[in-house]
């Protein structure tokens, strides 16, 4: 009896890792095809419409202590860290929307359930302090949403990503950058390494290596077959792209 057990067991745990698949998150939502604005909540809603894993955007904060959704540090000209939130509202996207809060955002994606909603914490141009300060009022308002399962963070500041975790210790953190190793991060508690394609590649027994930490591992950002295709050859768990569309292509069939 104990042998049939362990055996199913066994069994099981392959079957797991055979079925194993690398998902998809948009890239600033899926704009490329669809034409909407990067970052816009049409964005969001057409990768939620494509079934995207998650939908990466990126967020800032203003001089006023209020954080906005925008890839760039300026917005249609206006540098996001030294104007208020009212002084963005003076441009809109091509769509007629104006630039999302970060809350606004947040709640466009809470609709739903599908789709992750990939947080990426930008670097504040005026420095450390203001990085840090806008990591502690991201998990603040993280939690006033309610939306800690439906949120993972990503940033490329080491500095931020320890601070998020510090308010947060179940919150699910990924580091950007690329230069710390898989077993770095696992001995500072963050979830995850989110590197550029380049940076796997450079090294190469690094997603193994993450895995055997129960690491997760996402590679940025991928648009063509071939890499999307050497990435899922490899296992990596998620694949952060601007063609949501190939990517599915591929990964269905």
């Amino acid at each position: 009896m104990k042998k049939t057990t362990l055996l199913l067991t066994v069994l099981s745990a392959m079957s797991i890792t055979a079925f194993a698949q690398t998902n998809m998150i948009a890239h600033r939502g899926a704009w490329k095809n669809t034409h909407a604005p990067q970052n816009s909540l049409q964005a969001l809603n057409d990768a939620v419409k494509q079934n995207a894993w998650g939908s990466e955007f990126d967020v800032h904060l203003t001089k006023d202590d209020v954080l906005v959704v925008n890839h760039d540090n300026d917005y249609y000209g206006i540098d996001i860290a030294t104007a208020t939130y009212d002084e963005l509202l003076a441009k809109k996207h091509p769509n007629g929307e104006s630039i999302p809060t970060a809350e606004a955002y947040l709640k466009e994606g809470l609709k739903q359930k599908g789709t992750k909603l990939i947080y990426e914490l930008k670097t504040n141009k005026l420095g450390k302090e203001r990085t840090l300060k806008a990591a502690e009022l991201s998990v603040a308002l993280v939690h006033k949403l309610k939306a800690e399962k439906q949120v993972e963070y990503i940033a490329f500041s080491y500095d931020a990503c320890l601070k998020i975790k510090e308010k947060n210790k179940k919150a699910k953190v990924h580091y950007l950058t690329g230069d710390k190793s898989p077993q770095q991060l696992k001995e500072v508690g963050l979830d995850g390494l989110d590197y550029h394609f380049a940076v796997y590649k450079k090294n190469p027994n690094w997603i193994q290596e993450a895995k055997s930490l129960k690491l997760k591992t996402n590679v940025w950002t991928v648009n063509t077959e071939a890499d999307m295709n050497y990435f899922i050859n490899e296992k990596v768990d998620y694949i952060t792209t601007d063609e949501p569309e190939l990517l599915n292509k591929i990964l269905k069939k």
